[in-house]
């Protein structure tokens, strides 16, 4: 299966552009939440992860980017809890109208809890794909080694991935 960012750029007709939606209460998060997360990082893939304070637990989804261009999605595949991923290997897949894509994990970790709101309503990826809070769109929640930890820190800041996908828009209407 072809991965989130070769599939928005068959997917995406030429010329096409996305606009970011930010609807406050997608960025509205518990500040109970707020306190114990890191920093959220990207991947070129359009992946985000989100780590807690203590690098030990993090939890994995799909960007606004992303969601905005596969379009309506029909279905997700989520992995087993317990299975154990490298960075780059996928932790489940997503279906939309128009194409479907694996979701690669951003970090090396291993699977604690899956998003099963994500198989009854897989259209909450789209309404609100980048919230980790219950009822959110977010993939998996996983245990993280120094290993993944080091892997964080190597990908994208949100400042870093929204230059990365203004130029990637840029890119896409030549």
């Amino acid at each position: 299966m072809a991965s989130i960012a070769r599939c928005l750029r068959s997917a995406r007709p030429s010329g096409f552009s996305l606009v970011k939606s930010s609807p406050i209460a997608a960025r509205v998060r518990p500040f109970s939440v707020s306190a114990t997360v890191l920093e959220k990082r990207y991947t070129k893939e359009h992946e985000w992860v989100d780590l807690s304070a203590d690098k030990k637990t993090a939890v994995i989804g799909i960007s606004e980017y992303a969601a905005a261009a596969l379009g309506d999605v029909v279905f997700v595949e989520l992995p087993e809890v317990g299975k154990a991923v490298q960075a780059g290997d996928p932790v489940g897949a997503v279906e939309s109208v128009k194409s479907a894509a694996d979701i690669n994990s951003p970090v090396s970790c291993k699977v604690t809890a899956v998003n099963t709101l994500l198989e009854e309503k897989p259209g909450t990826i789209n309404q609100l794909p980048e919230d980790d809070s219950r009822g959110g769109g977010w993939v998996v929640k996983a245990k993280v080694d120094e290993a993944g930890a080091t892997e964080f820190e190597a990908l994208m800041t949100e400042e870093q991935y929204g230059e990365f996908t203004a130029s990637s828009e840029g890119e896409d209407s030549h």
